[in-house]
């Protein structure tokens, strides 16, 4: 009974055994098997990115990279060819015809770039603002594309910025994480300033008051406008001092508020004084806008008075109390009212 039950411990011991060494047999002998596609960090396609178990030649270079972020295909006809050259057969293809290959990168578009630029020069030189800065290259830089391993922020090393031409030369440097140099990237034109300004869309005369549909904002450079730029929603409604083009970018010594009364004008003058209201037809002498003091002729007395600018046509004209009688009884205030109502009109 001991013998069998020893007979059949060591049958499973060699079954156990002999199924080991065939599955180390299956694993030394793992097919090679094409990739449908690839990505390479480097500007070299080895073996062992084409295919899985590639073994020892798997480091073997066999083609050079696509460019820059970029994507391109090789033939599987091609690629079996090299791949026997280097002693790699048995190659299982899936029946794929052929294998795309991309290569990694890291991309900087052109908006990074002004944003870099800006950035550097803000505050240089009475440059204002990044965001106010307008940038002319020489060249287009476009998108610019470095290794993949470049992952360092853009760091400037050497700004120059000549205020009275304009021109900027900055040098960046990034930084690459696989211990290599780091890149540089140098770009050079002009660099200005600029502020929005309104700016007029046809041609306006001496006295038209502006509507929303004559100014536009447009940024111009400061150095055009200077300080003095008029805002588009202080624009609206304001009267031109001159006569101006399109396209001209408003000031604020062009505008003025609009007038209310114009020389010449038949008016409204209005006496005010306490306990008393009253309106005259009057002429203006001058013109003015809301506040502005004015000459009116008072065409009933035929004088001339000054007036205060309180609506269009309508001109102001207060007039002192008189001064009360030494001795206030009620009959003598009563007849001071009477006789104030009764000349003001004529006291001018």
């Amino acid at each position: 009974m001991i013998a069998r039950s020893l007979l059949i411990a060591a049958a499973l011991l060699a079954a156990s055994m002999t199924s080991a060494a065939a599955q180390g047999r299956r694993e030394a002998i793992a097919v090679p098997t094409l990739r449908a596609s690839i990505t390479v960090a480097d500007d070299i396609v080895r073996v062992g990115d084409l295919i899985d178990n590639a073994g020892s030649a798997g480091s073997v270079a066999v083609y050079r990279a696509p460019d820059l972020g970029t994507t391109g295909t090789l033939p599987v006809a091609q690629v079996l060819n090299v791949l026997r050259s280097h002693q790699v057969i048995g190659v299982d293809t899936r029946e794929l015809k052929e294998i795309t290959v991309t290569r990694l990168a890291r991309t900087i578009d052109s908006k990074e770039i002004e944003q870099q630029v800006s950035r550097a020069l803000e505050g240089r030189h009475g440059l204002g603002r990044a965001g106010n800065i307008a940038l002319t290259f020489d060249r287009d830089p476009g998108d610019i594309r470095l290794e993949a391993t470049n992952t360092g922020v853009m760091q400037p090393i050497a700004v120059r910025y000549d205020p009275r031409s304009t021109r900027f030369d900055l040098t960046f440097e990034i930084g690459n994480d696989a211990g290599a140099a780091p890149s540089k990237l140098r770009f050079t034109g002009t660099a200005i300033e600029t502020i929005e300004a309104a700016v007029l869309t046809r041609n306006v005369e001496r006295g038209d008051v502006l509507k929303a549909s004559d100014v536009i904002v447009e940024r111009r450079p400061k150095a055009e406008i200077g300080n003095d730029a008029a805002v588009r929603d202080s624009a609206v409604g304001m009267q031109v001092r001159r006569q101006l083009r399109p396209g001209q970018a408003l000031r604020v010594a062009d505008l003025a508020k609009p007038d209310l009364v114009t020389r010449d004008q038949n008016v409204t003058l209005i006496y005010r004084t306490a306990g008393l209201y009253l309106t005259i037809r009057g002429k203006a002498m001058d013109g003015g806008a809301e506040g502005d003091t004015v000459s009116v002729m008072n065409l009933q007395s035929k004088r001339a008075v000054s007036g205060v600018v309180t609506g269009r046509g309508e001109v102001s004209i207060s007039v002192a109390p008189p001064r009360p009688a030494p001795t206030a009884d009620a009959t003598e205030s009563n007849s001071a009212s009477v006789k104030l109502s009764s000349v003001a009109p004529n006291a001018e």
